[in-house]
Order: C-alpha cells, then sequence, then structure tokens
C-alpha cells in the first residue's frame, strides 16, 4: 500500500451540495428557501426572545429585589464536621481543603450544627456566635484569619 491508495471508505465523504445551481440539482431557484418572505432573504434571521414587535416577556415582567453588590459569599463547614480532627489540632483553611470539607476558593466559616467532642486551634476567616461558644466550650481557640 502507499500513500496514494489512502483513501476515505466509499459513502464516508459527502460532497457539498451547490444550492440554487439550476433546477437538475434538486435545490435550484429558491435553494430550499421556501418562497419570498424574511426567512428567505439574506441576514433573515429573528434574534431570540423577538415576539414580533409584541412587548417582549422579559420587559413585561417587573423587576423586583435587590442584588447587594457588597455580600460576601462563604464556603460553610459545620461544628460536628470537624470531629475528624485529633485534638489539639490546628484546623487552617488548607486542611479543610484537604479533607475534602471545603472546595471552592471562597472565605470559610464556621457554623453551630453539631457536637464538637474535642478541643481544637481553628483558623478562618469568619464564626457563628454557637459555634465560636461551642469550641470555647471545650476550652479550644477560635482565630479569625
Amino acid at each position: 500500500m502507499r500513500l496514494h491508495d489512502v483513501a476515505p471508505k466509499p459513502g464516508a465523504r459527502t460532497a457539498k451540495t451547490r444550492r440554487g445551481r439550476g433546477l437538475g440539482s434538486g435545490l435550484g431557484k429558491t435553494a430550499g428557501r421556501g418562497h419570498k418572505g424574511q426567512k428567505a432573504r439574506a441576514g433573515g434571521s429573528i434574534r431570540p426572545g423577538f415576539e414580533g414587535g409584541q412587548m417582549p416577556l422579559q420587559r413585561r415582567l417587573p423587576k423586583r429585589g435587590f442584588v447587594n453588590p457588597f455580600r460576601v459569599e462563604y464556603e460553610v463547614v459545620n461544628v460536628g464536621a470537624l470531629n475528624l480532627f485529633e485534638p489539639d489540632t490546628v484546623v487552617t483553611v488548607e486542611l479543610l481543603k484537604q479533607h475534602r470539607l471545603v472546595r471552592r476558593n471562597l472565605p470559610v466559616k464556621i457554623l453551630g450544627e453539631g457536637e464538637l467532642d474535642r478541643a481544637l486551634v481553628i483558623k478562618v476567616n469568619a464564626y457563628s456566635k454557637s459555634a465560636k461558644e461551642k469550641i470555647e466550650a471545650l476550652s479550644g481557640r477560635a482565630e479569625v484569619i
């Protein structure tokens, strides 16, 4: 076999259809676009959401609410999930990422759901009031970084 013998299998490649090139082509005259009208013309597509001149849905519905541009979004970890660490461990954001308790690159906040049964030193961005109380009740430390 030589390089000039290499060819795709028969039927694998089909010729490009030449539209509007005579009646014999099967797609002559109107080239498969039907008869006159907006859709038959060049550039004759309508944009998504266009409703024929009627006031579109996104403009008919009222605006509601308020988006606070200064909102801080946190990755949250509950106090009960911290029992997997050994007592007196310094728990940091990196350690929480290693144990897959935190996955995104956001500030971390500890919440007070669940029970903690060991003293830990925790260094994260924020704590809820109840989480801080539970950590310090066991003579642990809740440090803000």
